[in-house]
């Protein structure tokens, strides 16, 4: 990795980190350019405007939840392991310390929703894309024989992803120290209510 290419990975890290819990709007350029040890100008001479580095953090995060959640999920066994992996490794997502705000997509979620252009498309298509992975678990859990065939795959999808909100909410903002465990007892009464009957 060359000298650039190491200070803009040490920009988007902290910036990543702001953005957990101020949102990209919130993202300020000068207190940014201090925590890196910069000038506003030095920062800028890596991104072109405020909204290149908004956009290549929200970059930086997605691929960040594909390393962290994806992936090794992906190497759990087919079916319900593997959705069991999705969930654990989300848990983890949420507590990162390199999100001191939490899950980023939660914040952005928020922040985004309400404003048309690129960062709510990206944004908006990532979370599509997470609800598509969860959908395709679904479908190959019923392939493997470990859920009905007829189950709603996109309501599972739904459903455990509103799990994962709900779980976010409580934990973070409502301080529940029984968040985890109501997570955990909800997805098992969501896998439970689509397992194959023996």
């Amino acid at each position: 990795m060359s000298k650039g290419e190491e200070t803009r990975s040490t920009i988007l890290d902290e910036a990543l980190a702001a953005a957990s819990k101020v949102g990209l709007e919130g993202l300020s350029i000068g207190s940014l350019a201090r925590q890196v040890g910069m000038s506003k100008s030095g920062l800028f001479a890596h991104f072109d405007s405020k909204e290149a580095l908004q956009l290549q953090v929200l970059e930086a995060s997605i691929e960040r939840f594909i390393g962290q959640v994806m992936a090794p999920a992906l190497r759990a066994p087919r079916g319900e392991p593997r959705i069991q992996a999705l969930f654990e490794r989300w848990l983890i997502w949420d507590d990162d310390p390199a999100m001191p705000g939490g899950c980023v997509f939660m914040q952005l979620a928020n922040e985004q929703d309400a404003r048309p252009g690129p960062l709510r498309d990206r944004l908006a298509a990532s979370q599509a894309d997470w609800l598509d992975a969860l959908s395709t678990a679904a479908r190959i859990a019923i392939e493997e024989g470990h859920f009905r065939p007829d189950m709603d795959r996109r309501q599972f999808a739904y459903d455990l992803y509103s799990v994962l909100l709900a779980y976010h909410h409580f934990h973070r903002l409502l301080r529940d120290p029984q968040a985890e465990g109501r997570a955990r007892r909800a997805l098992e009464r969501l896998l439970d209510d689509c397992r194959a009957t023996a």
